[in-house]
């Protein structure tokens, strides 16, 4: 999974996700593309899972590109822990995402193994996405 490698705070606060996405909103490095519609939290989990369906389904043919990392920490606090004890420990990392960013890149491979490949990829995510291809 991916997880940064040193961050400089250690917990975050929470955050709220406003407008659509400036950077990573066009196709840069292949012709397919996962174009996110609606904003939210990608955990690394599940970038995972997507890059690996997207590996399986095309059986070592073409390239893939992941646009997104995790590098925010959330923090999760026990179940029965009383108000007063402070903020929870790390849990997990999570990407954030906006709508119109693109979340995986494809090339080398036609459009109809493009498009399945990464629609497998989007049942793995947790915002709703669309397919995008530089020849439209």
């Amino acid at each position: 999974m991916l997880i940064p490698k040193k961050v400089k705070h250690r917990k975050w606060h929470k955050g709220r996700i406003y407008g659509t996405s400036y950077s990573k909103n066009n196709l840069d490095f292949g012709s397919y593309g996962l174009k996110a519609l609606q904003n939210g939290w990608v955990s690394s989990r599940q970038i995972e899972a997507a890059r690996r369906a997207v590996t399986r389904f095309l059986h070592k043919g073409g390239k893939v590109w992941i646009r997104i990392f995790p590098d925010k920490p959330v923090t999760l606090h026990g179940n029965e822990s009383p108000m007063g004890g402070g903020k929870g420990n790390v849990d997990h990392y999570v990407a954030v995402v906006k709508p119109g960013m693109i979340l995986f890149e494809m090339d080398g491979v036609d459009r109809s193994v493009a498009q399945e490949a990464l629609r497998l990829a989007s049942h793995k995510l947790s915002v709703t996405t669309k397919f995008m291809s530089k020849d439209i």
